[in-house]
């Protein structure tokens, strides 16, 4: 099959489709262009599939180019033939193309290539030959193979060399390597054994044993990141059998063959030294890929899900950094981000000036109208919560709330250039009081500002692929930035970076454009900043909004080359561009029902899905998807761990999601689990198919561990029966 036949068959599309997307692809549109302006030429792929496709599509190609090379290499030689060609290009897979041309590949000096350079091949062949009777015998034969001036020193030692050569031989044989892989996964055992006599993370896998097949993926991350740690020792256990026995089913055509002792032993060898070490580290590193993979496209999910929860908008917001010795640090924000006051509290340990702390902090959501206090949920964070619910207590009539943020890659952002640019005379733990309110305001705006490495949602992220997992996660950002969109007169240069068509060089064009020139008037506008061409005009205008535009579609994600037959639409429909403003199209969607969504789209010259798009940007000129969605639970009160009792209801936000599980904050500071087999009264096969991070979620407490900080949960009831999950 065609590259774009295999992409086809395992996406389930049709090959016109892979067709037709990957010329987009290869004409350099950007992905969240194509899923969102060229659904009528994708047949509406969304952006996940999108980027399915172009990562099979990198990996494709990459096989295909590897093929080519292969090919030259052993054609420089002159050793390749018809039947090469097409094994190789039978072949499925870069390790198989490798396996191809293993025996071809220049080699370092091995005891087989010493062994002919010393004459021995002609004696490897008749072993191979495997005679009834050899005449005169083999073992006169070998004789005159023995040189001692090639260091041949005997007929033992020509044996010896013999079998090198053949040992050699075997396992560059890519249909053995092939087959003998399939053999080792499907009945080996992976067997980890503990190195140290302390206790550590990894006990459980000091004397382990489990079936290859059978190892779930956050096992073999977490047996590698142990043997990385030198906790762990991890070996491939196979019954010799399957593999000998393989083999000599394979190479031994006369058992009976005075030949037959010198090339089971040549076999035995070349498996035990050359082929089980080899395929051992194979096997192993494409679990590990797998697994990889596996935790990348959740961390990938998770990562989107926390990039995509609600803002809450309109609120005067007070970030609030906890600390011990060196204090608490406070950030008041508007509703539009902007930092009116700090201050530093000392609440805690060491110094504990509880009334000073609580003046200020009363004078702050006095002064500033603050709505809501975000607390940071790292290092004293939990006497941080009891500070503020027992203050917010003494001014109800205040109205204000708190809730705990994950303050995950807070720090970071403050002590990188990006923060110290953006708030030159602050202080690192100031600009962290900043990121946490900013974060509750807009996470998406906050969060992009932070390598998504850091914000911890996955799970052994630091054990991935540096390469593979930063470009699926920056694929996750882009994607949702896209999707949601930005204001192009407030945006930051981190969030314009993710913009479709627009890099970190040209979103700071825009931003010091914006800072020279005053606000952009309209989209058309940003074709006057600096390296902004026709091209990065098409893949970013549908994405940038431009709430004061005199053009209302400039406020909304229809594209410019669509701006005529939007308007198109209205007058067929008897609206005004007016009406659009003030929200007066009500009845649009049931008029285009009756007219007919498919004659309309004629009339209009465009295809369905861009209509219906149309339509539904002209209902909410400048919405924000986010805003569906439930917002995050507020709180005025404060539990401890004490108070939590086995069988207690509570609702809870979910944190993380890993492949065991899901990890819920239900107020208590410690994040409680609720594992796999308690999510559903059905069969569950991943988390995933159930929470998503952000989801509000009833849990029912099963156990509490105060001294191991652990806190059992179920979001099963008494009966058995699933509780609600209150957002999904």
């Amino acid at each position: 099959m065609t590259i774009n036949e295999t992409i086809a068959k395992e996406l389930g599309l049709s090959v016109s489709q892979v067709e037709k997307t990957v010329a987009l692809i290869d004409e350099g549109n950007t992905i969240p262009f194509i899923a969102r302006y060229r659904k009528e030429v994708t047949g509406s792929l969304d952006d996940t599939v999108l980027r399915d496709l172009d990562d099979r599509l990198t990996y494709l190609r990459n096989i295909e180019k590897r093929r080519e090379e292969v090919k030259a290499l052993i054609e420089a030689q002159g050793k390749l033939t018809p039947e090469l060609v097409t094994a190789i290009d039978a072949a499925s897979t870069i390790t198989e193309v490798d396996d191809i041309y293993r025996p071809y590949r220049p080699k370092r000096k091995t005891r087989a290539s010493v062994a002919r350079e010393k004459g021995l091949e002609g004696l490897a062949q008749l072993i191979m030959q495997q005679l009834d009777t050899y005449e005169p015998s083999l073992e006169a034969q070998a004789k005159t193979f023995v040189d001692p001036e090639k260091g041949v020193e005997s007929v033992e030692d020509a044996f010896a060399g013999a079998r090198d050569i053949i040992a050699e031989d075997v396992s560059d044989n890519a249909d053995f390597r092939k087959q003998l892989r399939l053999i080792t996964f499907n009945n080996g055992t992976l067997v980890t054994s503990g190195t140290k006599e302390e206790d550590s993370v990894y006990n459980m896998y000091y004397d382990y044993k489990e079936p290859l097949k059978k190892v779930p993926d956050h096992r073999i991350l977490a047996i590698n990141r142990g043997e990385k740690e030198e906790f762990l020792k991890v070996s491939i256990d196979l019954p010799e059998e399957y593999a000998i026995n393989y083999l000599f089913n394979e190479l031994i055509t006369n058992a009976k063959s005075p030949a037959s002792k010198q090339l089971c032993s040549a076999i035995i060898d070349g498996y035990e030294r050359l082929i089980s070490p080899s395929i051992e580290r194979e096997i192993r590193s494409d679990m590990f890929d797998r697994a990889g993979e596996g935790a990348i496209k959740l961390f990938s999910d998770n990562l989107s899900h926390l990039l995509m929860q609600p803002p809450i908008k309109g609120k005067t917001v007070l970030g609030f950094d906890p600390g011990y010795r060196t204090g608490c640090k406070l950030a008041v924000v508007d509703r539009t981000g902007k930092v009116l006051d700090t201050a530093v509290i000392y609440p805690t340990k060491p110094q504990e000036r509880i009334e000073e702390s609580g003046r200020t902090v009363r004078r702050l959501i006095s002064k500033y109208g603050v709505n809501v206090i975000a607390i940071g949920n790292g290092t004293a964070s939990k006497e941080s919560e009891i500070f503020i619910a027992n203050l917010l207590k003494t001014i109800p009539e205040a109205g204000c709330k708190y809730i705990m943020v994950s303050e995950a890659g807070a720090s970071v952002y403050s002590a990188s250039k990006l923060g110290a640019d953006e708030f030159p005379d602050f202080d690192v733990t100031q600009r962290s009081a900043v990121s946490i309110a900013r974060r509750l305001q807009d996470p998406l705006a906050e969060l992009v500002k932070i390598d998504p490495k850091s914000i911890g949602v996955g799970q052994y992220q630091h054990d991935m692929k540096p390469a593979r997992l930063d470009s699926a996660l920056t694929g996750v950002v882009e994607d949702c930035v896209n999707s949601v969109g930005v204001d192009l007169n407030t945006a930051s240069h981190s969030l314009l970076s993710y913009i479709s068509g627009i890099n970190a060089t040209t979103a700071k064009n825009i931003v010091k454009y914006r800072e020279e020139n005053g606000e952009f008037r309209t989209r058309a506008q940003i074709l006057k900043v600096p390296k902004i061409g026709a091209k990065a005009f098409e893949q970013c205008a549908g994405f940038l909004r431009v709430p004061g535009s005199s053009e209302i579609l400039d406020n909304t994600g229809v594209h410019p080359e669509s701006y005529e037959a939007a308007k198109k639409l209205l007058d067929t429909f008897g609206y005004t561009e007016e009406d659009v403003r003030t929200g007066k199209l009500s009845e649009l969607r049931a008029k285009l029902n009756r007219a007919g969504v498919k004659a309309v789209s004629e009339s209009l010259g465009i295809g369905e899905p861009t209509l219906l798009d149309i339509v539904a940007e002209l209902e909410k000129p400048g919405r924000d998807i986010r805003d569906s969605f439930t917002p995050p639970v507020l709180r005025d009160d404060i539990m401890d761990m004490s108070d939590l009792k086995p069988g207690m209801l509570l609702t809870g936000t979910v944190r993380n999601v890993i492949d065991f599980g899901a990890f819920v904050d239900i107020g208590v500071h410690q994040d409680g689990l609720v594992h796999i087999s308690a999510m559903s009264e059905k069969y569950v096969k991943h988390p995933t198919e159930i929470v998503s991070v952000g989801d509000i979620v009833k849990v029912r407490i099963l156990s509490v561990d105060e001294k191991r900080k652990r806190i059992g949960l179920s979001m099963l009831g008494e009966d058995g029966k699933n509780l609600n999950i209150l957002k999904k």
